[in-house]
């Protein structure tokens, strides 16, 4: 298992990815907002390389602070080929972003949004739940905001 920075030629294979996790995971409607994304991450983005083949990929990006003074990143298109799901591929991926993150100087937090479906599974690092907004990404998608105090 390897982690290395996103080129610009690994574009297909992570819309590959993104394709196979359609529609449990992703919305069809969201994979043109993916593919723009991948012409100009908004910070630092991985993939995941496993026996030579982009099996994950997924990121973060620094916001502004807040009001209140709170630095804070957000994980960005986290995902893994949806045939290697329970192989710790994404457990690898939360932990590779985090120990990067927290490497980072003058971060209180770290932020996600993702699918009631999916937030048991970043709980298990330390996220906390915040407001479900029904059809957040699409009719039948609801989001979920997640936090993490660092």
């Amino acid at each position: 298992m390897q982690f290395r920075d996103y080129r610009s030629e690994d574009k297909a294979a992570c819309l590959a990815l993104f394709d196979s996790n359609v529609p449990r995971y992703f919305d069809p409607s969201e994979r043109q907002l993916f593919s723009d994304f991948l012409d100009d991450p908004r910070g630092p983005y991985f993939v995941l390389e496993l026996d030579g083949d982009t099996v994950g990929c997924g990121g973060y990006a620094r916001e502004e602070p807040d009001a209140d003074g709170t630095r804070a990143v957000t994980f960005t298109w986290g995902m893994v080929d949806n045939a290697r799901h329970k192989e710790g591929l994404g457990k690898a991926l939360a932990e590779h972003r985090l120990a990067v993150i927290r490497r980072e100087s003058g971060l209180d937090e770290v932020r996600l949004s993702t699918t009631p479906a999916v937030a048991p599974f970043f709980a298990r690092f330390g996220f906390v739940a915040g407001p479900v907004e029904k059809d957040g990404y699409a009719p039948g998608m609801d989001k979920v905001e997640m936090r993490m105090a660092l």
